[in-house]
Order: structure tokens, then C-alpha cells, then sequence
């Protein structure tokens, strides 16, 4: 019955299917510690909530403009205008029910069949999943801890190609918690102008959750001679803790921002009235809490990196924003598990946590690297040291090749 060929052309999102199996097993009874989910574990803020609460009883609640209402493009254009530096006309601004479906209709409206779109990995599997959509091609630049998972200047000029539409920059980055400095963006920029021709699409969803005073830059800010071919994304989701609200934006050319307008106006519908009410509350509401929960961000992220530490055959890059740490586990490659499987993977790796070790993590493939998996530390410190706790034990035990140091599932105490 399904015939389509498009199926063919990408995998469904491995992070959705591991979400999927997390489910299942706790259904079945299994207690897990998850260190997969890419979502924050703060509640939305009460003005947020309240906001939204108002609306209901407003009977705020019939269709709304496919790519959002006045109210919410005005609360959009001041945050880019004040917080970066982009001054954009109501007209070149448009909404949707989460970034993730802008992200997707932004390179639809830029791909034809066989053009380009470069990317660095470690990637966020949808981005590469949006290209092969659009039935172009990915080309993957290979970054890693050495690199600080950035793609450079260099890479990019080999790059770009006669079929080069597109260029996809995320910082702070999922899966790596890279963050691109200023001057590394006006690195990147100077490529791109040689290369009119080339879009960039800046996914900017994790701007408000960075590390040791560093300060957030996007690149049509950093190079404003790219601003009319740079279209700017960004959401409530990840700082705002609104991920069920649904709530995404972007301000680009008008060209781009029409095209998705025409794309939505056949794929999606309005977005939800109530959330839009909450959004612009979100907006144009105090901030103060971003600050401390960013801050608890990186006691988390430090508390990872010192636990990790101390796991044998692990190595892991310092990350400077969003919720991820990405782990090589290179020095664990050929050793066995107790019950004498070989680890040759991330995807072994992951698959030992999660059956002697109750711990659950993404393997690097769905990402697009390997000997890496991906942690998050939007979780409780609680949970992130016990979890930390019971890497390092499981990576001892495969060193010592599944010796005493190696505990069943049913020896594991809750002081682990």
C-alpha cells in the first residue's frame, strides 16, 4: 500500500524511537534512569502559565492566521530587534507550531531535487532527516572533541559546491553544546560571501542556555551583509521549559518567509491560540529566571564532567551551552560485555547501558559519528550523579573484561 519512494530516502528520528522504547519499558515495570531526553525538566514560568489560563477563559479560542497573529509577530520582532540585534518588518516574520516544522518548511521552500545543504556532525538527526525530505543531499562536514565540534573555515570553503543552496548552523548545538564565538561566525561569514548563491539557515533554539559568561551571537547579527539571505530560527521550547506549548519563530527574507507561508498553508494548520497568548507573555515577561536556570544548567554539566571523569575508556569535550554532553567512547571499542559480546559500537555501547545497567543514553550513529553518544543533564543533580555513577562503574567492568567489578541489574542499589 505504501509506495512512495520518499521513505526511502531518510530514517525516522532515532531519538523518537528510543523516547518510544523508554515508554514501553517502564510500562513493562522496568526502572530506568534516562539520561536521553532533550527536554527541560522546569516547569513553563507561572506569568507563562497564566497567560495562558486567561486566554481560555477570554474564549481565546477559535483559528488563528496560519503563520500567526499580529500580537505574537509584534512580541517576536522587539526579541529579535533587542536581544540580537535584528530588525526585521512584521512581514518577514513568521510562526509555527513548534520550530522544528519551520525548520522543516525553510528547506523545502530551499531545496529542489540534488541541491546541497552542508552541515557539521555531530548533527541533530532532523536536520539531516529535512534535507533528505526535500530530496537534496547532506553534505557532512565531520567535526569532534579535537575541533570542539565546530565546523571551521576551511572545512566549509572545500565544501561548498556548484549544487551548494544551503548552509545549517546550530549553536548552542544539539547534539555537542558547542557555541560558535563571534569571530568564529565571521569566520564562516567571509566563506559565505564569496558564495551568493548559498542560504544559511541558524537554528538558534538553545540562545538563552550557555556556559561561563559566554555570550550568545548569530550570524546575520555577526555579518549583517548575510542578513538578506539568512533566515533566523529560534522557539520557547528549550530555555522557556514550553516544549508542549508548541511555540516556534523565524524573521528572514521575504521571499523565504513567503515560501514558507505557501508550504504551510497546505501542510499545517494555525497555531493554538491559547499558546500564542502564552508566548507573547513569554516574550515580553521578566527574563531573570533564564539566567538562573542556566546556571543551574552548568552545575549539572560540571557535576557530568566530573563523574564521567572518573569513567575508564570515556573522553568528553567541555560543552559551552544547551543540555547535552557527547562522550567518545573510542577506549571501550573491542572490549566485552560480561556475557562476552563485544562493544564495536556507540549503538553497543548504549545498548549494555540500558540492559546490565538500567541507563539510558543515544548512540552516536543517529547523530551521524560514531564511537559518541549523546547525554543529557536536564535532569536532577540527584539523577545526573547516580547516572554519572553507573557509566563509570559499567565502563570498569568492561575493562577489567567483565571481572568483580561487574554488578547484575539486580545488584545495582539505589546509592549507586
Amino acid at each position: 500500500m505504501i509506495t512512495s519512494d520518499i521513505l526511502g530516502r531518510f530514517r525516522a528520528s532515532p531519538i523518537s524511537g528510543i523516547f518510544a522504547t523508554v515508554q514501553r519499558l517502564r510500562h513493562e515495570g522496568r526502572e530506568l534512569l534516562d539520561l536521553s531526553v532533550g527536554e527541560p525538566d522546569f516547569d513553563t514560568p507561572p506569568h507563562i502559565r497564566e497567560a495562558g489560563k486567561i486566554a481560555i477563559d477570554r474564549g481565546e479560542t477559535r483559528y488563528t492566521p496560519i503563520d500567526g497573529g499580529i500580537d505574537l509577530k509584534e512580541s517576536v520582532r522587539r526579541k529579535f530587534r533587542v536581544e540580537n540585534g535584528l530588525d526585521y518588518p512584521l512581514a518577514q516574520i513568521v510562526a509555527g507550531i513548534g520550530a522544528k516544522p519551520l525548520l522543516a518548511a525553510a528547506v523545502q521552500a530551499i531545496l529542489s531535487p540534488g541541491d546541497e545543504a552542508i552541515l557539521s556532525t555531530p548533527c541533530w538527526p532532523s536536520h539531516l532527516g529535512m534535507i533528505e525530505l526535500a530530496r537534496g543531499r547532506g553534505v557532512k562536514l565531520a567535526t569532534g572533541i579535537d575541533t570542539g565540534f565546530k565546523m571551521t573555515a576551511e572545512q566549509l570553503n572545500r565544501a561548498v559546491g556548484p549544487r551548494t543552496r544551503l548552509v545549517i548552523l546550530c549553536s548552542p548545538a544539539n547534539p555537542t553544546g558547542a557555541v560558535y564565538d563571534e569571530a568564529e561566525l565571521r569566520a564562516l561569514a567571509q566563506v559565505l560571501l564569496a558564495h551568493p548563491g548559498v542560504a544559511i539557515l541558524s537554528d538558534d533554539l538553545y540562545e538563552h542556555i550557555l556556559f561561563d559568561g559566554r555570550r550568545f551571537h548569530t550570524i546575520a547579527a555577526v555579518e549583517p551583509r548575510l542578513f538578506d539571505r539568512t533566515l533566523t530560527v529560534n522557539g520557547l521550547s528549550k530555555a522557556y521549559a514550553m516544549t508542549g506549548w508548541r511555540i516556534g519563530f523565524a524573521g528572514g527574507p521575504p521571499e523565504w518567509v513567503d515560501a514558507i507561508r505557501q508550504i504551510y498553508s497546505q501542510s499545517s494548520g494555525g497555531l493554538c491560540s491559547i499558546s500564542q497568548a502564552a508566548a507573547i507573555a513569554a516574550l515580553d515577561g521578566p527574563k531573570e529566571f533564564l539566567a538562573d536556570r542556566s546556571a543551574r544548567y552548568q552545575i549539572r554539566r560540571d557535576l557530568a564532567l566530573q563523574g564521567l571523569a572518573a569513567a575508564p575508556g570515556l573522553r568528553t569535550a567541555r560543552p559551552e551551552g544547551a543540555f547535552y554532553l557527547m562522550p567518545e567512547c573510542a577506549g571501550l571499542i573491542g572490549t566485552r560485555r560480561p556475557n562476552g559480546e563485544t562493544i564495536g559500537s556507540s549503538s553497543d555501547f548504549a545498548c549494555y547501558l540500558l540492559e546490565d545497567w538500567n541507563v539510558v543514553v543515544v548512540p552516536g550513529p543517529g547523530f551521524e559519528c560514531d564511537p559518541y553518544f549523546r547525554l543529557s543533564i536536564a535532569t536532577s543533580e540527584a539523577t545526573l550523579t547516580r547516572g554519572m555513577r553507573l557509566i563509570a562503574k559499567a565502563c570498569a567492568a568492561l575493562i577489567e573484561k567483565g571481572g568483580e567489578a561487574w554488578q547484575s541489574p539486580s545488584r545495582i542499589s539505589s546509592a549507586a
